[in-house]
């Protein structure tokens, strides 16, 4: 039997980022992954071919690139290994009769936009720098809380002036969004295409400040991959864990968990003096790893309502070149190209995928890391990340010929140019990561009755549990999915300073 102050389960970023910031504050630390390698749902293998470097899951660190965590630890985790390749063309859909790209150069977008929406573009564009502050405020601290406040409170000015169209935003759905500024069908589909990143199909309310956030601040960051794989993040977290003194374990899968303690596979018990932290999906923790006898029924009651997004399917790719899209050579150029291509198309993607069936048209989000990081595969040679939104969960691996195919339409002779592939269905997302359940990658639905101050469930928004010592954190927990980091740096910083604040009391005893 072991000792620590702190267990972490789950090796992903949000406990590996917890666990940094508990083991810098002088915490006894011990993360456990059921895995052979940490990083969850940032991982990069070679699944194709030797020298094919694919990430299986999230690739985009822009988020983390934007976190306070990295803003606070820059140096250091590039002491550690920690190494980006930007794109200065991060997106642009495609469509039957052409390519409609996003550059971080304005001048270049606003080429490529068509003339009636140009000023609205640039009209936008304006509003998200003026409103952004107040946005980062609530997506930043944790809800409901003092911070929020307070940081809404600085952007005081730019709130009372902007309300009304910030209530708005929140309560529209991407279709709406997208009509009340563009009038032109590509220029709607290329800003509501992101909403598929979550799962905001283009008529679900709530969906539009997803599209507008990664809309403009692609177009002025562009996107940030991980130099060799994403993995680079993960690694040099890791690397920051061991300096600071905490221990990783791999291979250790967890079957219990309290507030106390927590019980390995192989029987293994270790106790923690002052918490346990799950980065696990809140259904997940509390159905396969809690004893049942130890949750309110009222909990259970809430938890039992929790929603996933529909599934995804995975597609990686080694090409002997990059596909010839027949919209011109110039979209190579690009590190995502959606492909939907119009708003009918995603709704009726997204609405075929929740009733169990396969869509015959999903939104493809097609990823060329090797346009931007060559060293992801051998001299000369390419991979494609394809990420195919949406799809049910019992989706197999012969759909991924059906996607080759629809490549295809826009990329004629594909099929010649594959040399590997390697495909993860719904289920294989799920196997690979217990936290995908039915291959949902955001670990449940970011609907508005399910995010805010109600994720993962009315309550209990601020990462603790009705069990004592025990609190969550990862996508399941405010604020949700993507490569940021946030949960496990606002819970991380939360334990720190509790901390802090009884040493300061017994000091003056």
């Amino acid at each position: 039997m072991s000792r620590s102050d702190a267990i972490v389960v789950g090796a992903g970023h949000n406990g590996l980022i917890a666990a940094i910031l508990l083991a810098k504050a002088g915490w006894s630390v011990t993360v456990l992954e059921r895995e052979d390698e940490p990083g969850g749902a940032v991982r990069t293998q070679e699944v194709t071919l030797p020298g094919f470097k694919h990430d299986l899951y999230a690739t985009n660190l822009n988020l983390f690139m934007g976190s306070r965590f990295f803003a606070e630890h820059a140096d250091e985790l590039a002491s550690h290994g920690f190494a980006v390749a930007g794109a200065a063309k991060p997106f642009g859909s495609l469509f039957p009769d052409g390519f409609l790209g996003v550059s971080t150069d304005p001048a270049e977008t606003l080429g490529a936009i068509p003339p009636e929406d140009a000023r609205a573009w640039q009209e936008l564009g304006a509003w998200f720098g003026k409103t952004l502050p107040a946005m980062l405020a609530v997506l930043g601290s944790p809800l409901p809380s003092m911070a929020a406040a307070r940081a809404l409170w600085r952007e005081r000015r730019v709130v009372r002036q902007e309300w009304i169209e910030l209530a708005r935003l929140v309560l529209q759905s991407p279709r709406e969004f997208a009509e009340d500024h563009f009038t032109h069908p590509q220029v709607q589909a290329l800003v509501c295409a992101w909403g598929m990143h979550l799962d905001f199909s283009p008529d679900i309310p709530g969906g539009a400040v997803f599209p507008l956030l990664e809309t403009f601040a692609s177009a002025q960051n562009g996107i940030a991959l991980g130099r060799g794989g994403a993995r680079t993040m993960i690694d040099a977290l890791t690397g920051m864990l061991r300096a600071a003194g905490g221990e990783l374990r791999t291979n250790a899968e967890v079957t219990k968990v309290s507030g106390k303690h927590v019980e390995l596979a192989d029987g293994t018990r270790l106790d923690a003096a002052r918490a346990v932290i799950a980065n696990v999906t809140p259904p997940v923790l509390f159905d396969k790893l809690v004893a049942q006898d130890a949750v309110p029924a009222e909990f259970r009651r809430k938890l039992a309502r929790y929603r996933f997004a529909p599934g995804t399917l995975m597609l990686h790719l080694a090409l002997s070149e990059l596909p010839r899209w027949s919209a011109g050579e110039h979209v190579r150029e690009w590190c995502y190209v959606h492909l939907g291509p119009y708003l009918e198309d995603m709704s009726l993607a997204y609405t075929r995928a929740v009733s169990g069936q396969l869509p015959e048209r999903p939104t493809l989000v097609i990823g060329q890391p090797t346009a931007i990081d060559p060293s992801r595969a051998p001299d000369g040679k390419h991979i494609l990340w394809v990420q195919v939104r949406m799809v049910p969960a019992d989706a197999t691996e012969d759909y991924a010929d059906h996607v080759i195919d629809i490549i295809s339409e826009y990329a004629p002779g594909l099929r010649d140019q594959i040399e590997g592939r390697f495909v993860m269905t719904p289920r294989d997302l799920e196997r690979g990561n217990p936290n995908l359940v039915g291959g949902d990658q955001l670990s449940g639905s970011h609907h508005p009755a399910q995010n805010f101050l109600l994720r993962p469930v009315p309550g209990w928004s601020r990462y603790r549990t009705p069990i004592d010592n025990l609190y969550m954190c990862g996508a399941g927990t405010w604020p949700g999915a993507g490569v940021g980091g946030g949960s496990g740096y606002m819970l991380g910083t939360a334990l720190a300073k509790s901390r802090r604040r009884i040493l300061r009391s017994s000091t003056r005893m």
